[in-house]
C-alpha cells in the first residue's frame, strides 16, 4: 500500500527518488520522506501530507545531496499520520535508516525486548522496531544483521535499508509485500512497483519471499535468508511508459475508463481462435475441465464483485456450483475444499495480501489455483499454478475501471469454455455468444460517448447524503460495483441491496428525494425489477434506472433512464457498469474530490 523507491548510482539520489515516488502516489499515502547519505551522514527529511510537501521541503531534492538514498510514502497502520511516524526511521545513532511496507505482527514483544536493552523509541510505528532491531544485531556485517532480523520478525515487509558504515550499498528485503529492483548503466533501483522506475529502466528483477538484495552503483547480488547467494533472471517490461501518464485527461480514472474498449479487446481477442475459445494458460485438458465439481472464486473489493458476476455466469452456462468468498474471510474460516474443487483468485495488482494468503491456503490443502491478474510477475502470478492475465496495462487510479472490465471478460471466457467442453452450452448458442462478446468493445465506446448526459444528471446529486443501488441476479452484482464506485471516490454513503431484500428492512431507509439506482438488464427478472422501483418511488425515492434498449415500460416506474445496447444477458455487466462508473466519477468531480487518490484508500492492499 505504501510506496518505496531507492537509488544508488552516478546521479543525485533525491530527485530520482522524488520522481519515483510521484509514480506511486496512486498506491495511497498520508506522508512521505527520504533518507540520503550526503558523504558524512544519513540525512532524513519527512513530512505529513502529499508528496509536494516533501518536494517543497527539500527544494526538489536539492537540499539533500548524495548519490545513494531511499524514499517512502506511508499509509498509516501503526501510529497516526505525523512527521515523527513518517518513514524513514533511524536507529539511535542515526547510522541506519529503514523504510518499510507491511505490518510486523510481533512488534510489541520485540519492542519490549529492545526497551529492556536500553533502546528508546520516538514513534508509534512497528517500523522503528526494525531500525533498532537491525542496530541490535549489527556487528559490521549488514547482511548478517538483516538476516537475523528476518528470522525473528513475523508479518509482512518490504524494506529498503541504508548503513552509514557502508555508503556504497543499499539493501532491499521482501516477505509478502511487493518489491522489485532494476538496473541501468547509471545505477540500481528499488521500488514497490514498476511505474516508479520505468523512466530509467525496463530491466527488473522480482524479489521473492525471504530474499535480500545488496545493490551497488554498478551491480547487485541476491541472497536467501540464510545468506546463500543466488542468481535471478531479469524480466523486461514491455508496456509503454506513456500508459502510466494521463495523456491529456483530467484524471487517470477518466483516461482508464476510456481505455476500456481497448482493454476488453486486448483481453478477449487473443483467446478467440478459429471461432473457438482457446485459453492455453489455463493448463487444463478437456478431461480436466470435465472433472471439476465445484469452483471457489476468492477476491477482494471490485474483484470480488466480478467474482459475484462469475458465479451467475459459470453456474448458468457451465452448470458448475460456484462459491464466492471475500478473501479475508476465506483464509480464516477453515474452508472445505473437496476433491474436484477448482480455486480461482482474482486481483488487479496480484499483490492483494488476503487474496495471496487464500491462494497459499488452497495450495496447502492440495488444490491447484488459477490466478486472474493484471500485473505480470506479481506475487499471485508467480505463485498460482496457472495464470490468466487481463491485458489492461497499468491502472493508476485507485478506483478500478478497466481492470474490472478485463476481469469480467476473463470470467466470460472461462464460463463459455467450460460450458462448451462439458456439453451444457450448445454449438449454435456458443457461436451467438461469441459474436456478442466481439461487439462489446464498440458498445462500450458508444456508452462512453454519451458522457455529457450522465454528467448533467450527476451534477444534480453532488449534495446527496445517501444513495441506494438495487438489482436481482447479475444486476445485483452490477449494483455492488456501482455503489462501490460512488462511495469510494465521492465519499457519499452508498449501499447495494438485492432488490428482493427491500421489504426485509432496507426500505425503511427510503425517504423523500432519496436516489435509488435500479439496474434491470435481466429480461427474465424485468417485471420483478419494475415492482421494486414502484415500491421505492411510492415512498419518495427518485429512481435512476439502467436497462436494455427497448425496455421502454421502465419509464413508467423510473424518473430517469439510461439505456444500454442489447447483448447476451450474461454479458450485461460489461455495459451497465459504464454509466455507473461515469456517474460516480462526475459526482466526485462535482464535489471537488481527489478522484484518483481518494482519502484513506490505496491501490494495492498489501496488508490485512
Amino acid at each position: 500500500m505504501c510506496g518505496i523507491v531507492g537509488y544508488i548510482g552516478k546521479y543525485a539520489a533525491a530527485p530520482v527518488i522524488l520522481e519515483g515516488l510521484s509514480k506511486l502516489e496512486y498506491r495511497g499515502y498520508d506522508s512521505a520522506g527520504m533518507a540520503v547519505y550526503d558523504g558524512e551522514r544519513i540525512q532524513i527529511k519527512k513530512s505529513v501530507g502529499r508528496l509536494k510537501v516533501l518536494e517543497e521541503l527539500t527544494h526538489g531534492g536539492a537540499t539533500m545531496p548524495g548519490m545513494v538514498g531511499i524514499g517512502h510514502t506511508r499509509w498509516a497502520t501503526h501510529g497516526a499520520p505525523s512527521d515523527v511516524n513518517s518513514h524513514p526511521h533511524y536507529n539511535t545513532e542515526e547510522t541506519i535508516a529503514v523504510v518499510h511496507n507491511g505490518i510486523i505482527e510481533n512488534y510489541l514483544p520485540l519492542k519490549e525486548k529492545l526497551v529492556s536493552k536500553g533502546y528508546e523509541f520516538a514513534s508509534d510505528t512497528d517500523t522503528e522496531v526494525l531500525a533498532h532491531l537491525i542496530d541490535y544485531y549489527y556487528k559490521g556485517n549488514p547482511l548478517e544483521a538483516i538476516t537475523k532480523v528476518m528470522h525473528r520478525v513475523q508479518g509482512s515487509y518490504a524494506l529498503g535499508i541504508l548503513f552509514a558504515d557502508h555508503p556504497d550499498q543499499v539493501f532491499a528485503v521482501r516477505k509478502d509485500s511487493p518489491l522489485i529492483v532494476g538496473q541501468n548503466e547509471d545505477g540500481c533501483f528499488i521500488a514497490s512497483d514498476v511505474p516508479a522506475i520505468l523512466k530509467y529502466t525496463r530491466k527488473v528483477y522480482f524479489i521473492e519471499n525471504q530474499e535480500v538484495v545488496r545493490l551497488r552503483a554498478d551491480h547487485m547480488h541476491f541472497y536467501t535468508v540464510d545468506e546463500e547467494e543466488i542468481t535471478k533472471e531479469a524480466v523486461t517490461i514491455e508496456w509503454d511508459v506513456n500508459a502510466a501518464e494521463k495523456g491529456g485527461y483530467e484524471h487517470f480514472m477518466l483516461k482508464e475508463m476510456y481505455e476500456q474498449p481497448k482493454t476488453v479487446t486486448d483481453t478477449l481477442m487473443p483467446r478467440i481462435k478459429d471461432d473457438d475459445i482457446v485459453i492455453e494458460e489455463l493448463g487444463m485438458s478437456d478431461e480436466d475441465i470435465k472433472t471439476v465439481k465445484k469452483i471457489f472464486i476468492v477476491a477482494c473489493g471490485s474483484a470480488y464483485h466480478t467474482g459475484m458476476t462469475g458465479k451467475y455466469i459459470i453456474e448458468g452456462i457451465a452448470r458448475i456450483p460456484v462459491e464466492v468468498d471475500v478473501a479475508s474471510e476465506f483464509r480464516y474460516r477453515n474452508p472445505i475444499l473437496e476433491e474436484g474443487t477448482m480455486v480461482v483468485v482474482i486481483s488487479q495488482s496480484g499483490e492483494t495480501a488476503d487474496t495471496l494468503a487464500a491462494l497459499r491456503e488452497s495450495q496447502k490443502l492440495g488444490h491447484k489455483v488459477l490466478g486472474i491478474v493484471n500485473v505480470v510477475g506479481s506475487s499471485i502470478a508467480r505463485e498460482a499454478d496457472n495464470v490468466m492475465y487481463t491485458w489492461a496495462g497499468p491502472e493508476i487510479a485507485v478506483a478500478t475501471t478497466k481492470a474490472y472490465s478485463a476481469q469480467l471478460i476473463a470470467l466470460y471466457l472461462l464460463a463459455m469454455k467450460f460450458g462448451k467442453v462439458r456439453g451444457s452450452l450448445g454449438g449454435a448458442e456458443f457461436c451467438h455468444m461469441l459474436e456478442d462478446l466481439k461487439k462489446l468493445p464498440a458498445q462500450i465506446e458508444m456508452l462512453l460517448s454519451n458522457k455529457q448526459r450522465i454528467q448533467r444528471f450527476a451534477n444534480r446529486y453532488v449534495g446527496a447524503k445517501d444513495v441506494f443501488f438495487i438489482g436481482r441476479g447479475i444486476d445485483y452484482a452490477i449494483s455492488m460495483e456501482g455503489s462501490l464506485k460512488l462511495k469510494e471516490i465521492s465519499y457519499i454513503h452508498s449501499e447495494a441491496y438485492a432488490a428482493g431484500e427491500l421489504k426485509h428492512g432496507t426500505i425503511s431507509l427510503i425517504e423523500e428525494g432519496t436516489l435509488v439506482a435500479a439496474v434491470a438488464t435481466q429480461d427474465a427478472l424485468f417485471k420483478k425489477a419494475l415492482s421494486n422501483m414502484v415500491e421505492v418511488k411510492a415512498r419518495g425515492a427518485f429512481v435512476l434506472a439502467v436497462t436494455n434498449e427497448g425496455n421502454t415500460d421502465i419509464e413508467k416506474a423510473a424518473d430517469y433512464v439510461i439505456y444500454i445496447p442489447r447483448t447476451n444477458p450474461y454479458f450485461t455487466n460489461s455495459l451497465a457498469i459504464i454509466p455507473l462508473q461515469l456517474f460516480g466519477y462526475y459526482v466526485a468531480v462535482g464535489k471537488g474530490c481527489d478522484v484518483d487518490k481518494p482519502r484513506n484508500l490505496a491501490k494495492s492492499v498489501t496488508v490485512e
